[in-house]
């Protein structure tokens, strides 16, 4: 199955903004970004591993309570050695060294345990979103709704990458803020006790820096950061998408127009990464001029008392080491505010795929938005459904009625485009886009054969199984179904049925349809729906598999373009485009090279009431 191409959004003229169809821009360092977090992040802390989270979060923060206790007696002692030194005082500098080593005895286990814990709690708290996050994009096949109508760009980077990034920026910025407030805290009084004037200049020099972090470097920086992740996302999957059809472009020779298209994803990889190589320089700057300026800036105002002795050169030392604590605690912002963009632009695709993919945001979708219904019931029966595709207002079926009842098989024909594979898209829950009722026995009894067969990666025992994920069938039976649809030696051939390999590239096109009718008769469902499921096989081994699943009562409905297949049915839809439709039993139609006609001569195109398909 190839993956779908995702939705892209050329660059604007400044190469930051989106395309005029998408609007939307990063939030920045404001209260929708708060919000956009409050909204990720609460169903964790209120869920149902909310005392995990609860007890893990508490340990951290004793865990920082112990480490900033033993960073101020670090400083304290780091002073009173200088003083000791000073005066050349040797019993208070060897007491002061002893100190200075039992506090080390604890802080470096504890600090060691504390980022163990962090990284831990990180890991946790990855596992849990990312589960949430599957379970809305594959329950209701969501992500097939994504791929069909290109709502969100890499859902899958978003989830696999920014879930990643999400929970681990915000434990490290959530402790990083509760350290600074403890620090500010400890370190305040350290410094209030040694000069006043002290504190007022730090005051004012972190409000200054943090003003000038936010006004020059805010929502730009955030910008270029939010558009490099879906830029590297988008080249990312220009060169995944070269792999997964590298034997059609290699027949194609479509080297050339391959490599102009990711050379063209790479280019705005590259511009945009430029300009946040430009603005980083300059908040480079700007942060080094911040943080180096506080190695002078305590001294030159202590410089006075300490020359006059009324101030050890022990207490400036402490003073000036409690300075820069301070200043770290307050200026975490100018200090973190490269990845802080960063972690806000992760943030703003993580709520963007939430909207689409979560229970809560399907629910209130559904709410907007006419919706074919669909109702439980003992067979298959559309009352009045008209069908548009996804983002369209064109009328591919209008008014559709029709019942199967068990042994029935149904054949969709019509020219290309007509609404064929549409219509089985709308039966099997896929389009929903529309009007009126469809009635269906549960999804588990139907099984769906495409034209090029999904092969997931594992043994041929899974691919016989697939969907499930075990089967009670034994292996005698198993080999008995390969022999039933023509694949007598496929197991002796590869290894066995737990051979594992690369089965796209092993099997032809011919064998992989033959083995998706295999898994029909693994799994003998109730209705069957086929889309072009026997294209690459001889009309021998057509025929041959048709009346298998006939004799096996099961209802077929089919897209096919072959006469031969028409004797293998019992009525025939005929969709002649622009929502007309005609429904005419098997013994009254006939193929006439590529069009269609009835026996008899030309019938006109009716809108038939409900109509009752009988075998």
């Amino acid at each position: 199955m190839k993956t779908p191409i995702p939705a892209t959004v050329d660059a604007a003229p400044d190469d930051t903004s989106p395309a005029p169809h998408k609007k939307r821009r990063a939030a920045g360092l404001s209260l929708t970004a708060w919000k956009q977090f409050i909204n990720v992040a609460k169903p964790y802390w209120l869920g149902s591993d909310r005392k995990k989270a609860w007890s893990l979060l508490l340990l951290l923060i004793v865990l920082m309570l112990v480490e900033t206790k033993l960073a101020v007696m670090l400083n304290n002692q780091t002073g009173e050695m200088t003083s000791a030194l000073a005066s050349r005082n040797a019993d208070r500098f060897w007491t002061s060294v002893r100190a200075c080593l039992m506090v080390l005895a604890f802080a470096v286990p504890t600090y060691a345990f504390y980022y163990f814990m962090r990284d831990q709690f990180a890991n946790q708290w990855r596992r849990w979103l990312t589960g949430r996050f599957l379970d809305g994009y594959l329950g209701g096949r969501k992500y097939y709704q994504l791929g069909a109508d290109s709502e969100i760009d890499n859902p899958d980077q978003r989830i696999s990458e920014d879930i990643n990034t999400f929970t681990g920026r915000s434990i490290h910025f959530l402790l990083i803020f509760l350290g600074s407030i403890m620090q500010l805290v400890a370190f305040s009084a350290v410094l209030w006790s040694i000069s006043h004037l002290l504190v007022g200049v730090l005051a004012v020099y972190a409000l200054v820096g943090t003003m000038v972090a936010l006004v020059v470097f805010g929502n730009p920086l955030i910008q270029l950061n939010f558009w490099q992740l879906r830029r590297e996302a988008d080249f990312r999957f220009s060169l995944m998408r070269l792999r997964e059809n590298a034997e059609s472009i290699a027949f194609y020779r479509g080297e050339a127009q391959e490599r102009a298209h990711i050379d063209s994803r790479f280019d705005k990889v590259f511009r945009n990464f430029a300009k946040l190589i430009r603005k980083q320089c300059s908040l480079n700057l700007f942060q080094r001029t911040f943080s180096q300026l506080t190695l002078v800036l305590p001294f030159m105002i202590l410089a006075g008392g300490v020359l006059s002795g009324e101030l050890e050169v022990g207490r400036a030392v402490q003073a000036a080491g409690a300075f820069t604590a301070v200043l770290s605690a307050v200026g975490v912002i100018v200090d973190n505010f490269e990845s802080l963009s960063r972690f806000v632009a992760g943030i703003d695709r993580l709520q963007a795929l939430s909207r689409l993919v979560l229970p809560e945001a399907q629910q209130t979708a559904a709410k907007t938005e006419a919706r074919i219904q669909t109702r439980d019931g003992e067979h298959l029966a559309l009352e009045a459904v008209t069908l548009h595709p996804p983002g369209s207002e064109r009328v591919l079926v209008k008014d559709l009625d029709l019942v199967l009842t068990p042994g029935d098989a149904l054949l969709i024909t019509g020219e290309s485009g007509c609404g064929k594979s549409s219509l089985l898209r709308a039966i099997a829950g896929l389009w929903d886009r529309g009007s009126g009722v469809i009635q269906r026995p549960p999804l588990e009894e139907f099984f769906f054969l495409p034209q090029q067969p999904y092969l997931q990666s594992g043994t041929l025992r899974s691919q016989l199984v697939y969907p499930s994920t075990h089967c009670e069938l034994d292996d005698e039976t198993l080999l008995d179904i390969l022999d039933q649809v023509h694949l007598p030696r496929l197991a002796e051939r590869v290894g066995g049925l737990d051979a594992v390999h690369d089965w796209e590239k092993l099997l032809s096109v011919g064998e992989q349809q033959r083995l998706a009718f295999a898994r029909v008769l693994v799994h003998r469902p109730k209705i069957v729906i086929l889309d072009e499921a026997t294209s690459a096989l001889d009309s021998g081994n057509e025929a041959s598999l048709y009346a298998r699943l006939r004799d096996g009562g099961a209802t077929l409905i089919s897209i096919a373009h072959r006469a031969a297949v028409l004797r293998h049915h019992t009525h025939v839809l005929s969709l002649k485009g622009e929502g007309a439709w005609e429904l005419i039993e098997a013994g009254s139609f006939q193929f006439d090279g590529p069009v269609a006609v009835v026996k008899g001569g030309a019938q006109p195109v009716r809108q038939l009431p409900k109509v009752a398909v009988a075998g």
